[in-house]
């Protein structure tokens, strides 16, 4: 779909800052990666469990710009245009995940069966988020919006805590979240990356995700009325700072674990974005410094599309073998590898992998393209 309206520019760095992130995490080499660049094995966080709920924001802030011409339409318009959007981002994650639908065996390529595709993951909690996020902003009033938000992460926190297994709650085998998953889509429709049947976009840990695409919708509408005056940006630093205090508090007795999401986690990188977009429109808008921010406009004018293209070119690296390995692990082991063993080659693949993708969406830029569901 090709589109021309106007930006927002650091909002686009933003998404474009994410998207670069995530598709570097994504794709590690086969020496190794430096810790900055994987998830915290449990409880805690690194830089790479920011990537995600930062996208989420990145959504709803989105939206507050998106959202506006929603009064005028119709009832049925905007529910058609919610249910569409959602309904359509959750079959591209789900036909990601079954892609290319055929699987490696000792007997050679044999169809990969539906019923051991995973179901839930990263585009469907995206689509559930914004889905479920629309409807409450559309529907009720600011104030029951955050009554909302209060009710998700605290009763999120009430459910693993009385559901869970007496003394492992917070625990990868005893949570809530695993139950419920196992009990409505069995264990061949969830994540196998941990070795067993878990997946960390479950059911019920996307319910407290709703939030950071809800803070992310206030965050925009706040800074279209004041976020670019000095009064503005200290209000937003002072929030962002504050929740992050919050989010240690509660981190005491509720630990901040991505893999779980818990409600720490959410005001954790709620009050983390909130600096991050505070700097950005500190450094663009008002000091006017711009150079530098185009390359990662290119990932933020075409989030989606490119995100879902990384994912995609990577599925056929695997598919694709030479000599009894993928091609994926053929790059690294021959070309990668052989430059720099270990970990530096393996970031110069994912830094390599990650400008492949920027190339193609320059080119769809500089032609004004910008593919929207």
């Amino acid at each position: 779909m090709t589109q021309a309206s106007q930006r927002f520019l650091p909002l686009d760095v933003f998404r474009g800052m994410t998207v670069c992130f995530m598709i570097i995490v994504n794709t590690g080499g086969t020496g190794g990666t430096y810790w900055p660049l994987d998830h915290a094995s449990w409880h805690g966080w690194t830089p790479t469990d920011l990537v995600f709920p930062s996208f989420l924001f990145a959504v709803g802030n989105a939206m507050s710009f998106s959202m506006k011409k929603y009064g005028q339409l119709g009832n049925a318009a905007v529910l058609g245009k919610i249910f569409k959007r959602t309904l359509i981002i959750f079959l591209l994650g789900f036909l990601m995940y079954w892609f290319p639908f055929v699987q490696h065996t000792d007997s050679g390529l044999v169809f990969k069966p539906l019923s051991h595709t995973r179901i839930l993951g990263v585009l469907q909690r995206i689509a559930l988020c914004y889905g479920i996020a629309s409807l409450l902003i559309y529907y009720l009033p600011k104030k029951w919006v955050w009554a909302v938000s209060a009710l998700l992460l605290f009763g999120y926190w009430a459910i693993l805590w009385f559901a869970g297994v007496p003394g492992d709650q917070y625990g990868i085998h005893g949570n809530a979240g695993l139950m419920l998953d196992k009990f409505i889509l069995g264990d061949n429709h969830l994540y196998h990356g941990e070795g067993f049947p878990f997946d960390p976009e479950g059911i019920l840990s996307t319910f407290p995700a709703i939030v950071n695409v809800i803070a992310g919708y206030y965050a925009g509408l706040f800074v279209q009325r004041q976020g670019k005056t000095q009064g503005g940006i200290m209000r937003m630093i002072f929030t962002g700072a504050l929740l992050i205090a919050l989010a240690y508090v509660w981190n005491t007795v509720f630990p901040i674990n991505k893999k779980l999401w818990t409600s720490s986690y959410v005001l954790l990188t709620v009050g983390i974005d909130l600096l991050l977009l505070s700097l950005l429109i500190i450094i663009i808008d008002m000091l006017g410094f711009t150079k530098g921010t185009g390359f990662f406009t290119v990932f933020g004018k075409n989030p989606l599309f490119l995100y879902l293209l990384s994912e995609v070119l990577v599925i056929l690296m695997y598919v694709i073998h030479i000599n009894g390995s993928s091609l994926y692990k053929w790059i690294n082991d021959v070309i990668f590898q052989p430059v720099s063993p270990g970990k530096f080659g393996s970031l110069l693949f994912s830094l390599a992998y990650m400008l492949l993708c920027w190339s193609i969406g320059f080119i769809l830029d500089k032609k004004r393209i910008y593919v929207r569901v």
